[in-house]
């Protein structure tokens, strides 16, 4: 089996990488039959010569290669035909602007691996940036604070070296006795909570977060039933939730009252009501000032994101009574961050970590006949075709 690490090509510039260069050598002891190709890249965390030094090719064409590993998506004139691609696709939601890739695909009859779709069994995720998501999300959301108040200064994520450093720069600041109120308890939400334990703000419980008040900073975490309730009034459990979503309201309101800062790290389905709503925003007792969605769905369940903001440029002002963008400094302003591309500001760590999970889960697959499923669940296209599980999109793709 011949494995080739791509050249990411997506603009802006994604310096991420799905195995590091010690990955890579843990790979070949594991598994001596695999061999392995490196494509030159100038953008990659991990530089053409860290991978040389221990012993991994690195070329300029990676051509020869039966299965190829990229982060982003890859430009459809360079995606090489007959071959199998993992990427993120962004195409199982029917992205409008990603259908053209997923056509090329087809056409060029490529085996689609999209990192979204490797699930275990019970359709849980088993790949994914996630965690550093949630962690350059909260420090980002807290440097918002700091910028819209004149507090303090913390440095640009993307300018340090790592989590760590990230913690070291947080533990400098005095905080007042603020409320985060944090959504989700998937691995963005870990990520959310890891910066937020490492720096020692309080974690409360539900009721005392909402009936309590500190002389400290504290936050509380909050699962769907926490801001969701049902219509007729009972009470049931989050499966409930998740498969009749369209029995329940959302009732996110009484944590607007006492909160200073929401950091979001849920998963929104579809039919499952809006979180934070321009109603709720609107509410004379509305008191959230800084916004971090790292979530970040346009349009979706917090009504404050409308739009991504970038790395170069996190945050932006959102006016309630207008439902516009403004200035961040203006004085009526909730300031806004929902960074789309969060891990790409820790590209050493977020590689690293997603390298492991993808050593653990995926690799095996290929030398043990697949036992376990991953590869057949994860497959979207095969011979020019959709998969059975992935045939949804055919309408999709059809320009339908």
């Amino acid at each position: 089996m011949k494995f080739g690490i791509i050249k990411e090509r997506k603009s802006p510039p994604d310096r991420r990488v799905v195995f590091s260069p010690n990955e890579l050598v843990q790979l070949n002891k594991k598994y001596p039959d695999a061999i392995i190709k490196v494509e030159s890249s100038d953008i990659r965390i991990f530089s053409d010569e860290q991978y040389r030094t221990l012993g991994i090719e690195v070329s300029d064409d990676v051509s020869e290669c039966d299965i190829l590993f990229g982060v982003k998506e890859v430009p459809i004139e360079n995606l090489i035909a007959n071959k199998g691609y993992f990427f993120f696709s962004h195409t199982i939601k029917k992205q409008p602007y990603n259908k053209k890739l997923l056509q090329a695909v087809l056409d060029k009859k490529i085996d689609l691996y999209d990192h979204e779709t490797i699930v275990d069994a019970e359709n849980k995720r088993l790949i994914g940036f996630g965690r550093y998501a949630g962690i350059v999300g909260a420090y980002n959301t807290i440097r918002a604070f700091g910028v819209k108040f004149e507090l303090f200064k913390l440095p640009k994520a993307e300018t340090l070296s790592g989590k760590e450093d990230l913690i070291k720069q947080l533990k400098r600041i005095i905080f007042p006795p603020i409320k985060f109120v944090v959504t989700g308890g998937g691995k963005v939400g870990g990520g959310i909570k890891e910066i937020l334990d490492a720096i020692k703000i309080k974690q409360v419980s539900v009721d005392d977060y909402l009936t309590k008040n500190y002389a400290q900073a504290v936050y509380v975490q909050i699962d769907v039933l926490d801001y969701n309730k049902r219509i007729d009034g009972q009470v049931i459990d989050c499966k409930d939730f998740y498969t009749n979503p369209q029995e329940y309201i959302g009732n996110f309101e009484r944590f607007t009252k006492v909160s200073d800062i929401l950091i979001t790290g849920h998963f929104h389905g579809n039919s499952a009501p809006d979180i934070l709503t321009r109603t709720m925003i609107q509410a004379n007792d509305f008191k959230i000032k800084i916004i971090g969605d790292v979530s970040c769905d346009i349009d979706g369940p917090i009504a404050s994101t409308l739009r991504s903001s970038t790395i170069a440029e996190p945050f932006y002002g959102y006016l309630p009574s207008g439902h516009k963008e403004v200035d961040v400094f203006h004085p009526a302003a909730i300031v806004v961050m929902a960074v789309d591309n969060l891990p790409c500001e820790l590209p050493k760590d977020a590689s690293e970590g997603f390298g492991a999970m993808f050593m653990e889960h995926v690799i095996p697959a290929f030398f043990n006949n697949d036992k376990d499923g991953i590869l057949a669940r994860a497959k979207m296209t095969e011979n020019g075709k959709l998969t059975e599980k992935f045939g949804y999109l055919q309408d999709y793709v059809d320009g339908k």
